[in-house]
């Protein structure tokens, strides 16, 4: 197997069904194997629609969005799709193209320092050097991007680790044993091209794959559930704000949505919330949050911070509220809950209920 394939089948492993991409001899083994085991591989006019695709995919399935672009301005395209991925808490992959590595710093077509660029808008960042590398560094990438707060994550895949070694070693002038070398000079590089050419198909016989990785989700406890119960026993006017952070497991929306409505208490919904108990809800509450906060005296956010939407907290004031949040700094962002949860919004809400 090259590389593309075995990209494609841990992909496939881990249940992915879209690739989305603009096609580029970078990474044409990845869309090619992808295509020739059943992942339906859709090719974008632009690199960032690639992105913002595969984005899509990740929020509606739960299953991370995977995007392969080429090296150079192929990736440089994505810049934004990326961060709004990690803005919005998404689990996203994107594989982008790199030189080879014989070839990194030397000129090479496309190559650019991508690790330095794409390490401040992913929450993790990796080079395949080895392609016995490729399986270890895929599966840990997919349990990042899920793991905790959902958010992309980059992996760099040289051109040399993704296509067939025999063409590779061409590519390389790699000469046979056949063919001597001329002179001392010659067979200087030649042994220094071997020897990295060797370096980078090393064990790839003897690659193993496996199941998908198990990865963490901070969990409420159940005293934190008593406590929001106690107080909303307290409250005569109740108020939930359920946002993004509440539906990260879209194939649990609809316990969520039972949940809410055995609640039983007036709701606003945002971001991919929206929707969340029918249009023909009694409890959804669409317009004068603002008011409908200042009547409120217990309030409980669900994947909300206090950001500009709640104009950094000054919505709620001085009342009494509650917040649930996978993301630690979303949980106290300018403003200290009464009652701080750090766990998963959704499972929060459904144990609530």
């Amino acid at each position: 197997m090259n590389g593309g394939e075995i990209i494609a089948k841990v992909l496939q492993n881990h249940g992915v069904k879209y690739l989305f991409t603009l096609c580029g001899g970078h990474i044409s083994p990845i869309f090619v194997s992808a295509q020739n085991i059943g992942i339906r591989v859709i090719d974008t006019r632009h690199e960032v629609n690639a992105v913002f695709a595969a984005d899509a995919v990740a929020r509606l399935t739960g299953i991370p969005g995977v995007a392969a672009v080429t090296a150079g301005p192929g990736l440089t395209n994505t810049i934004t799709a990326i961060k709004n991925a990690y803005m919005a808490q998404s689990p996203l992959i994107v594989l982008g193209g790199g030189a080879a590595t014989i070839l990194k710093g030397r000129g090479s077509l496309q190559d650019i320092d991508q690790m330095s660029l794409m390490k401040p808008v992913v929450k993790w960042a990796a080079r395949i050097t080895k392609v016995k590398e490729i399986i270890p560094t895929l599966e840990r990438a997919f349990a990042v991007a899920q793991e905790g707060v959902p958010g992309p994550v980059f992996i760099e895949c040289p051109i040399d680790t993704l296509y067939n070694e025999e063409l590779v070693r061409e590519w390389y002038g790699a000469k046979s044993k056949d063919v001597p070398p001329r002179n001392i000079q010659e067979r200087v590089v030649q042994w220094y091209i071997n020897r990295h050419a060797k370096k980078i198909f090393e064990g790839k016989e003897n690659v193993q794959f496996h199941q998908p990785l198990s990865f963490s989700i901070p969990t409420h406890k159940d005293a934190e559930v008593d406590e929001v119960v106690t107080a909303l026993k307290k409250a005569k006017n109740p108020l939930m704000i359920i946002g993004s952070g509440a539906v990260m497991s879209p194939q649990n929306v609809h316990e969520l949505s039972t949940a809410v409505q055995h609640l039983n208490i007036p709701v606003y919904l945002s971001g991919m919330a929206r929707g969340l108990v029918g249009k023909d809800s009694e409890l959804q509450m669409r317009h004068k949050r603002k008011d409908a906060i200042k009547e409120a005296d217990f309030i409980i956010l669900a994947g909300v911070p206090n950001d500009f939407r709640l104009e950094y907290g000054n919505h709620i004031g001085h009342r009494s509220f509650a917040s649930i949040n996978r993301s630690t700094e979303d949980l106290y962002k300018n403003k200290k809950p009464t009652i701080a949860i750090h766990a998963d919004p959704q499972q929060f809400i459904i144990d609530l209920a």
